[in-house]
């Protein structure tokens, strides 16, 4: 059977217009996502370092929880759990409703929140990468904390730091995927409504795990150009 190139145009007829937002969507997602999770890997890479006993313990049961549970259940916690939670608030304040939450906004903390756990790692693996001698003579020469943060930890931190953080990348944005249960158009649910509509579901879902494959074959070249950029000046191997 005969294939019609003609659905993926831009034309009134093809689908390429649609895709192409809806892969647009999936890149948005996951970079909220990614951010979002670099803030609390942060967060939680810092208190598992230097926080006190409990701060550790709490690090520690986030990353294992969010680490050992299905992704598509924090979704689901996230998507239909957060509009009982904004109805109860908004109850309790007199509004009405209805409540709802979008789906960009539950999957970007969903995933926000799973990446946050793996990033977590990374951060704290590559702050123990770092000499015990740097520190030391940070500190020997009158650094204060702020200041070792800044000009010693994050730039030598952050160079080993990059291939973990582009693995977390790359995760965010299959794991967006996941996304489309909670209705936001993104690319999974944007080929699922186009298989649909065509019966074409092989030839459409081929194009939607093409379409993942070329975000995340771009984001490897960024991934490895910042981290040549990471090591200039420096003598490594290219693998």
């Amino acid at each position: 059977m005969g294939i019609d190139w003609q659905l993926l145009s831009f034309g009134p007829d093809g689908w390429g217009p649609v895709l192409l937002k809806a892969a647009g969507v999936t890149v948005s997602v996951s970079l909220c996502a990614f951010l979002l999770g670099s803030v609390i890997g942060s967060l939680v890479a810092w208190a598992k370092i230097g926080g006190n006993r409990w701060m550790r313990r709490l690090a520690e049961g986030y990353t294992v929880v969010l680490r050992g549970i299905p992704d598509l259940i924090v979704i689901y916690i996230f998507y239909f759990g957060g509009r009982q939670v904004l109805a109860f608030f908004g109850h309790a304040l007199g509004m009405q409703g209805p409540f709802d939450i979008s789906g960009f906004v539950a999957g970007a903390l969903a995933i926000g929140l799973i990446s946050g756990a793996g990033q977590a790692e990374v951060f704290r693996g590559s702050y123990h990468s770092i000499p015990k001698g740097t520190l030391e003579a940070a500190t020997v020469v009158g650094m204060g904390k702020w200041l070792m943060f800044r000009r010693v930890i994050v730039p030598q931190a952050l160079t080993t730091a990059i291939p973990g953080l582009g693995n977390q990348w790359q995760s965010a944005i299959k794991e967006s995927a996941l996304v489309s249960v909670t209705g936001l158009v993104e690319t999974m649910n944007q080929v699922q409504v186009a298989s649909g509509s065509t019966q074409m579901p092989f030839f459409f879902f081929a194009v939607g795990a093409v379409i993942y494959l070329l975000i995340t074959t771009v984001s490897e070249f960024v991934i490895r150009q910042a981290e040549k950029w990471s090591l200039r000046g420096q003598n490594y191997h290219q693998l």
